[in-house]
């Protein structure tokens, strides 16, 4: 019997989780014009967005993520001493939808999904979420995004609605498993609702935090993996 056999959905962060974001952000805004000649190093770039995005989401909540990148865009480009125009922030904002799946994204969800409800909980809107699915090529069984909230991770509001709306097929809270991985944006908020979590630590051969702040204070999720494919075998063995 599988330590996972308890829980019958897994919530996934997408962005970080399934979707490289990192590799996305670092391309886009290194495509910039006043950058292409002399890129930046990728932390550097993830290192100023993370200093800006998550601000922004807080003092905006109700903003469309394509606007949050927008304004994100400008200041990322203040850090790195450039200057941008509105079309470098439209590039970034409307870069979501070209950010690379990992590779093993796509073969562990169509595993998981022969066992557990697959859910998306994201800091996206609808339409790049949509954009992204179709290089996930993943059937959820549920879909919540910024839209839906109103809010963004890690806003307690993106969780309790998580579990309002699981609740609605017909499954409880401790039959919820958490898989992200931002500390930050997931597992802080996931477990301040004694949701079990999973942490898929993409960046575990990087260290730093990357394009996330760190933690809002100590956080011990229940299991740890570097990558979907080892969490679908730990979940399928």
């Amino acid at each position: 019997m599988s330590s996972f056999d308890a829980f019958e959905a897994l919530s996934f962060d997408c962005y970080g989780t399934l979707i490289d974001w990192e590799t996305g952000i670092v391309k886009a805004i290194n495509g910039w014009p006043q950058l292409s000649k002399v890129p930046r190093d990728g932390e550097e770039i993830l290192t100023a967005f993370a200093a800006h995005e998550s601000k922004i989401q807080a003092s905006k909540p109700r903003a469309n993520y394509t606007e949050i990148l927008s304004e994100c865009a400008f200041l990322v480009a203040d850090d790195l001493g450039i200057t941008i125009g509105d079309e470098q922030a439209a590039e970034l904002a409307n870069s979501v939808g070209d950010w690379p799946p990992f590779s093993d994204s796509e073969e562990a969800l169509r595993l998981l999904g022969e066992k557990f409800k697959l859910i998306i909980l994201s800091n996206v809107d609808r339409v790049s979420f949509s954009r992204s699915n179709k290089l996930l090529k993943a059937n959820f069984d549920l879909v919540i995004t910024a839209d839906d909230a109103g809010s963004y991770k890690p806003d307690s509001a993106n969780f309790q609605l998580l579990i309002d709306q699981v609740s609605f097929l017909g499954i409880e809270k401790d039959r919820i498993l958490h898989v992200a991985q931002s500390l930050f944006h997931d597992h802080y908020p996931a477990k301040s609702f004694g949701l079990s979590t999973v942490w898929i630590d993409r960046r575990a051969r990087f260290g730093g935090w990357g394009a996330t702040p760190p933690p809002q204070g100590s956080v011990e999720p229940d299991w740890r993996f570097q990558s979907m494919a080892d969490f679908a075998a730990a979940c399928l063995s």
